[in-house]
């Protein structure tokens, strides 16, 4: 299968789709370190919020470094990264809002890290060579997040009844968004699969994430969500229609108090 080197070598239908699909990409990176980033001095150990800030270093440089692939599909990448409203993200729904206790984010750490790694790995041999050279680097660093999530989550979930219920909880509140984010089996899915940009289609990437998260899953009982609506799913974004991240994130997100005093 031939190599793409630009943007514009890709076939016309599948050049939006590898578009979005960065654009995902790198919008739920930035959201995921914001939400490791907010958890620096709330976490319950001082190693914790350690790890935390590592994490959220590393999700906020693994998005720029997606968010710059973007200038060869034409994209303004200074006003993705600070002139979109919250409605214009296309972050992954479980980090719509802050995780509201520690399970919830170790969760999300274990959970959404998990399948973001599925996710690059099936771009690990892509077509597009700009996004097959960017992947590795992003897959190691996330093999450290990863294994601090799933310590974490063992943890909690060997550390009392209580405990083990709110790691399930938190659990069966993240999963659905993680497995309904792969998208349906489409079209576009098909032909992002067919030119070579990933090696697989949404039910192939959910059966690789459940198989990879299984032992969590058992570890706490919790149960995946048994089926998935994609009537009201939008694929370019990966979203639910009508749906958005907390307005407020994305402030802080931009820096909106504190951009007048940065200097060009």
């Amino acid at each position: 299968m031939a190599d793409y080197t630009k943007a514009a070598e890709l076939p016309t239908e599948t050049r939006a789709g590898v578009r979005d699909l960065i654009l995902v990409l790198a919008d739920t990176k930035r959201l995921l370190g914001m939400r490791f980033g907010n958890w620096i001095l709330g976490a319950p150990e001082l190693e914790a919020g350690i790890a935390c800030a590592s994490m959220a270093q590393d999700e906020w440089g693994h998005a720029r470094l997606l968010y710059s692939l973007l200038k060869d599909f034409g994209d303004d990448v200074d006003r993705l990264e600070h002139g979109r409203e919250a409605d214009a993200y296309r972050n992954m729904a479980a980090l719509d809002s802050e995780p509201q206790s520690w399970p919830a984010l170790v969760a999300v750490n274990a959970l959404v890290d998990a399948g973001l790694t599925i996710q690059l790995e099936s771009h690990a041999a892509s077509s597009y060579v700009p996004l097959r050279q960017r992947v590795q680097k992003l897959i190691e660093e996330e093999a450290f997040h990863s294994a601090h999530g799933v310590a974490w989550l063992r943890r909690i979930a060997t550390a009392g009844p209580d405990a083990q219920a709110a790691m399930r909880a938190a659990i069966e509140a993240v999963t659905p968004a993680v497995l309904h984010w792969f998208g349906p089996d489409s079209a576009r899915a098909t032909a992002l699969r067919n030119d070579g940009i990933a090696d697989a289609t949404g039910s192939d990437l959910r059966v690789r994430f459940l198989n990879r998260v299984q032992p969590l899953l058992d570890l706490t009982g919790a149960k995946p969500a048994a089926q998935l609506d994609f009537s009201s799913f939008d694929e370019a974004s990966r979203r639910t229609q009508g749906t958005a991240p907390d307005p407020n994130t994305i402030r802080q997100i931009r820096g909106d108090k504190n951009r007048a005093f940065l200097m060009d």
